[in-house]
């Protein structure tokens, strides 16, 4: 119940409505409770003295205490609703707020498959045991403890049967929800391996397709989802033995009343009355034990998805700003590596990706980083923003650690388009000023001139206005490709940083993709990272990049001299004038 109770904190905006939906429900419970005495009383004053008035005023009362009862129900589940809702809306508020101030290396270790699963479904969980707790929490309780009073009071000889009965179920109920509570944290994990498969897919349908997979995908997802079945199936069959038992005491408690009942109206010590009454107040107590034990299972599940919310709402950025982070930097884009080591998740240094990486950038200078897949390419550029952190050793702008600087101050400063392009729903204009939304059309145009897409985007029936489908699933690689370039121009950074992201750009797009940019020469820095040797032959700087380390560093004539491995590269991409596009 740990990290339920902690979600209470969600709750306390709304404790005037979660106040109130308790009291509603007493009303409701106390003119419950008041029907089997009424009914007792026309039974032995009004049917058995033939008493027609008094059965008709007695009858009427309690129609009226129902109709009391009823709009305290009623009301109570408009407050319990209105509850519930903005309690859930906050959660999963907070949950996506925190899920924007995780570092990357928590988003790695957190799926997004499970991410959407804890967005969703366990917060849906929590939401109907919070829901069950107001309504059932507090009717469940108040009847089980005022019918057992009203039982005795209506005849005490007969008390000994809730007495006995009610042990009974709870150590049926104990035994069952012992049992199922870890059960629902398995089924709630194969949940979130049933979302990841069925978001991989989703991504990735074209490739599917492509390569006539669809049943394989078929029977992957068919196995994942047996398996929760099974999972669900096990749990459920586990909860419902409890009905069995409670329905073999609620019987046996009637059979209890009916024959120790008859016995005391046969020797003149109750009336009839009394035990259709004390029949009524068993069966409440009784029933309302089972609707306790129904809500300790709901309880028990929610505190399984409880806890998956809050290891999230826990989870702490690996990406901290210290105290003292500068906020307002104006850089001129001097960008130094410095004995730079890296490793993801705190690896061991026989794990590190970079090693001992020494590499400066000049402002204005255009520095080219080639290198075979898995060299580290991406891992050194990723440095430079603080998506992850060095190891050992500093990355600094302006010979500013940029750790000492504000985090959003710093990528503010840094324009990138990644290697894999991620657009939004929306039009054109909203991907392209995505980083700045206050950019005036001038400037939006100017950028996609200077990424070569302004030919294609006032080519297309709505030009800028054009609505893009879910990541930008209307445009070709390429198009998306120099979109996301001019997104990251837009923000007039720096340093620009274009991670591999004229891969899917045929060469003479390329090409004119360099020369506006070499025409933006002196206003930003340039990282660029490249596979093709097409890429960087005009570069200031060619860095080569092998098995984590700087090999080679110089111009494309100095590196042609000094490098076997760029000649290498050059020869295999460029030997004899012929480009390879592989």
């Amino acid at each position: 119940m740990r990290s339920a109770l902690k979600l209470a904190k969600f709750v306390r905006p709304y404790w005037k409505w979660a106040a109130l939906a308790p009291l509603l429900m007493l009303l409701e419970v106390i003119m419950d409770l008041m029907q089997p005495r009424l009914i007792q009383r026309i039974i032995d004053q009004g049917i058995q003295q033939l008493n027609m008035p008094l059965i008709v005023q007695t009858g009427l009362l309690m129609m009226g205490l129902a109709i009391v009862g009823a709009f305290g129900g009623a009301s109570n589940g408009v407050f319990a609703v209105k509850t519930v809702q903005a309690f859930g809306a906050d959660l999963r508020e907070a949950l996506f707020q925190k899920v924007q101030t995780l570092s990357f290396s928590n988003l790695d270790d957190l799926e997004t498959g499970q991410l959407i699963t804890r967005l969703t479904n366990d917060v849906t969980q929590v939401q109907e045991a919070l829901q069950t707790l107001l309504r059932i929490l507090i009717r469940a309780p108040l009847l089980l403890i005022g019918s057992l009073v009203m039982a005795i009071v209506t005849s005490p000889q007969l008390v000994f049967l809730p007495l006995v009965l009610m042990p009974l179920e709870l150590v049926i109920v104990v035994l069952i929800v012992r049992r199922a509570t870890p059960m629902f944290g398995r089924v709630q994990d194969q949940l979130d391996a049933l979302n990841e498969v069925m978001q991989e897919n989703l991504a990735g349908v074209r490739v599917v397709k492509a390569f006539v997979r669809g049943a394989y995908e078929e029977a992957r997802f068919g196995r994942t989802n047996d398996e929760l079945m099974a999972r669900t199936i096990k749990v459920a069959r586990t909860i419902v033995l409890a009905m069995p038992f409670m329905m073999i005491t609620l019987n046996l408690g009637i059979a209890g009343v009916l024959w120790f009942g008859g016995v005391n109206v046969t020797q003149g010590n109750m009336e009839v009355g009394q035990i259709v009454a004390f029949a009524n107040y068993l069966l409440t107590t009784l029933f309302s034990l089972v609707m306790v034990s129904m809500l300790v299972v709901q309880v028990a599940r929610a505190e399984a998805s409880a806890v998956r919310i809050d290891e999230v709402l826990e989870s702490e950025a690996a990406i901290q700003d210290r105290p003292d982070a500068l906020t307002e930097l104006s850089p001129r884009g001097y960008v130094a590596f410095q004995s730079v080591t890296f490793s993801y998740n705190g690896g061991s240094d026989g794990d590190a990706v970079l090693k001992g990486v020494n590499l400066v950038a000049e402002p204005g200078q255009t520095v080219a980083i080639l290198g075979s897949t898995g060299s580290g390419k991406s891992s050194l550029v990723h440095l430079l923003p603080r998506f992850y952190d060095v190891s050992e050793g500093r990355v600094t702008l302006d010979g500013i650690d940029v750790r000492d600087i504000d985090g959003a101050t710093l990528r503010r400063s840094i324009g990138l388009a990644m290697q894999e392009t991620v657009l939004f729903s929306g039009t054109i204009r909203d991907n392209i000023r995505y980083g700045r939304p206050d950019a005036t059309d001038q400037e939006v145009i100017a950028a996609a001139q200077a990424a070569q897409a302004h030919d294609f985007i006032v080519a297309l029936p709505e030009g800028y206005d054009t609505a893009l489908g879910q990541r930008g699933v209307n445009l070709s690689g390429g198009q998306k490709q120099r979109i996301a370039i001019a997104r990251a121009l837009l923000l007039q950074p720096a340093v620009l940083i274009l991670d591999d992201s004229t891969s899917s750009v045929d060469v003479e797009t390329e090409a004119r993709i360099q020369t506006a940019l070499e025409n933006l020469a002196g206003e930003h820095t340039c990282l660029m990272v490249a596979q093709r040797v097409s890429s960087v032959l005009n570069a200031d700087k060619i860095v080569v990049l092998d098995g984590g380390r700087i090999v080679a560093e110089g111009t494309h004539d100095e590196l042609m001299v000094a490098s076997s491995i760029y000649r290498e590269i050059y020869d295999s991409q460029l030997g004899n004038g012929v480009v390879n596009h592989g």
